[in-house]
């Protein structure tokens, strides 16, 4: 049905407005979208009809991450036929090259003039090309991936001319200036380089997340103050993902630019930005940005030094369907995309389905603070295939005739006539729908075994793995929490290996929005993670995309990894600091307190004691006696020493070695 098929591109595009889109350059004719099949299709922004289709070859494996309009060519109309010398030809400017980025690193050059591939650049880069630019001239093309270089392209020859490392991690952004001697790019830090010796001009301070948004937003500078380089006064803006805010930034000649000089609020992080630029200093500058939950908004301002608070929208625009119908509820209806006219008083808006966009233009009116604009979608896509079908020409064949299908023989089936009678069709759809059965009624005719799950008590394994893949199918919460609540490592495994192959990638992508919630979350997914990868990674090796599906978890581990060790090493100070202060307590305490015996022994009695200490007396009254009378027999003992010493001739000795 078509209101079926109409729920389900407006409920992938409500989900995250990720698929790449761009309007052609100078004037918003042709607008370029990738789809979610890969296919990339061109539109022509007056009419709405579909321009161009193209396919990659890889078109699954390495699907479309950016795409990039070159300049305008010079095409000239005229004849096929030999001119004549009175027809003159005709010359106009249309937008021909199509450049389109990859998750492979390769990078495709489309002709839409020519209707196919015209030349494919590869050897730049290794990894997801996440930004690219044009030169001015059309000679040059700039490009930039997740494995930190930016590359510079000859889009004659499609060779590599240059390339260098443009940040510590990766480059998500990049922009040329208006006079194309300058490049900004941008990680989380925005860069200025000049591009003839590739050296850094300026550095600013950037975004706490990825840029996102990034271009110049002035051609002139607004003083006149000092001679004009080509990029001193200017302005440019960058957004980043998860920031409501576009911060403005100005390249100034004393070098104190780092920080931003005013700002823009948003309701939601910016999908789509495009800017009239303002030619002169009292000129203000227009503004179109798309966010994610498919909202527009317009501002103006004119750019001239510093403003502390941050800019509110002038105006807020907003498309919903109508919902006068019994059986329709209005729904909002998420906008694409938004381009400003050449004449700057108009707009261009793409919204509805990335698969078949609606492109109106409408006249811009800042002056209203909030516009809703009701737009009857369904009607309009009904119309659309209705005219689809009737491009097909079905052949008419009787009744009676007897066709054979595939399989069985034998088994054959009536073609029946198209009616075209539109009531016929409606009470065809009621009368199958009323005796249309119930799944209930279904598997009681096909007799199948139903499993009894007994009302108390958890869920067995296997229909936790069943769960599992419901929830993450349906999206469901509830279902999902039950599941993942799980904190035992044995049904964790038993779910995660009974789990089907095409279940891994969004387990991983639901596992990897948990982790970065609350901390007890992240602590019970890491079990999920880690059985995730030790039991599915023979399959994850084989993805050619595993590097951009697992981009988020790698930045978040690597973010928390690196906080760790600070935590650690904060921790051991801490630890050394807490020891000290508690050792010196105790020095303190044990000082303090009375320094006494803790055991006292006694030998004996008392009364011991004191005819020892008798004993002891006369003992040393002894000892002196008898060092009395060696002393005199030593005396007696050297005289006659001395007298022979005196015969000798030795009596000169001193009196003082005599007494020793």
């Amino acid at each position: 049905n078509t209101w079926l098929l109409v729920a389900m591109a407006s409920d992938v595009d409500s989900r995250g407005l990720m698929f790449p889109c761009a309007f052609s350059s100078k004037r918003p004719d042709l607008l370029a979208l990738s789809s979610p099949d890969g296919r990339i299709r061109v539109w022509d922004s007056r009419s709405g009809s579909l321009r161009h289709e193209y396919v990659p070859s890889a078109h699954l494996s390495a699907s479309c991450t950016c795409l990039a309009w070159g300049p305008n060519r010079v095409d000239k109309e005229g004849p096929q036929r030999k001119k004549r010398k009175s027809e003159a030809a005709v010359s106009t400017e249309q937008p021909d090259l199509l450049a389109i980025g990859t998750a492979v690193g390769s990078i495709l050059l489309y002709s839409t003039v020519k209707g196919e591939l015209q030349s494919r650049l590869d050897g730049g880069h290794d990894s997801r090309v996440n930004c690219i630019r044009w030169h001015q001239d059309g000679t040059y093309l700039y490009s930039c991936a997740d494995d930190k270089h930016i590359v510079e392209w000859e889009t004659q020859t499609g060779k590599v001319k240059c390339k260098w490392k443009g940040d510590k991690g990766s480059v998500s952004c990049i922009c040329t200036s208006p006079d194309g001697k300058m490049l900004l790019s941008a990680g989380r830090t925005i860069k200025l380089w000049d591009l003839e010796t590739k050296n850094m001009y300026r550095q600013f301070t950037g975004h706490s997340s990825a840029v996102s948004v990034l271009m110049f937003a002035t051609v002139q500078p607004s003083s006149e103050s000092h001679p004009f380089d080509g990029i001193t006064g200017l302005y440019f803006l960058s957004g980043a993902t998860d920031d409501r805010l576009l911060s403005v930034w100005q390249v100034r000649a004393d070098g104190k630019d780092r920080n931003a000089v005013l700002s823009f609020t948003l309701h939601d992080e910016p999908a789509y930005v495009d800017i009239a630029l303002s030619e002169s200093k009292d000129e203000p500058v227009k503004l179109a940005v798309v966010c994610r939950n498919g909202q527009l908004h317009l501002f103006e301002h004119i750019l001239n030094g510093f403003c502390r608070k941050p800019l509110a929208p002038n105006s807020t625009i907003q498309i919903a369907t109508s919902g006068k119908d019994e059986q329709s509820v209005a729904v909002p209806v998420p906008i694409l995309a938004a381009a400003f006219c050449p004449d700057g008083q108009s707009l261009m808006l793409v919204y509805g389905s990335t698969l078949h966009p609606i492109i109106e233009s409408l006249a811009l009116n800042t002056n209203e603070k909030h516009i809703c604009l009701v737009r009857d979608i369904q009607k309009s896509v009904t119309l659309l295939t209705e005219q689809a079908v009737t491009k097909i020409r079905t052949p008419i064949v009787p009744s009676g005739t007897k066709v054979l299908l595939p399989g069985v023989p034998g088994h054959s089936a009536a073609i029946k006539p198209l009616t075209t009678d539109k009531g016929k069709r409606s009470d065809k759809r009621k009368t199958d729908t009323e005796k249309e059965l119930s799944i209930e009624e279904r598997l009681c005719a096909i007799d199948l075994d139903v499993m009894k799950v007994k009302s108390k008590g958890l869920p067995k394994t296997d229909s936790h793995a069943v769960l599992l893949v419901q929830g993450l199918e349906s999206n469901d919460s509830d279902i999902l929490n039950k599941v993942l609540q799980t904190k035992k490592d044995g049904p964790i495994k038993n779910t995660v290996s009974r789990l089907p192959v095409h279940a891994v990638i969004p387990l991983l992508h639901e596992l990897t929005k948990r982790m970065l919630g609350h901390p007890n979350s992240a602590l019970l997914m890491v079990r999920w993670l880690k059985a995730v990868l030790t039991l599915h990674s023979s399959y994850l090796s084989t993805l050619p995309d595993l590097i951009p599906q697992l981009g988020m978890l790698y930045q978040l581990m690597e973010s928390r990894v690196k906080t760790l060790q600070k935590l650690t090493r904060l921790h051991g100070k801490l630890y050394l600091l807490i020891a000290q202060v508690s050792s010196s307590e105790k020095m303190q305490n044990m000082g303090d307190a009375s320094q006494t015996a803790k055991l006292v022994y006694e030998e004996e009695s008392s009364s011991e004691e004191g005819s020892e200490d008798m004993v002891a007396d006369e003992s040393d009254e002894n000892w002196e006696e008898e060092e009395e009378e060696e002393k005199e027999y030593v005396e007696q003992s050297d005289e006659p020493d001395m007298s022979e010493q005196q015969v000798n001739g030795d009596s000169d000795m001193n009196s003082d070695s005599e007494e020793e």
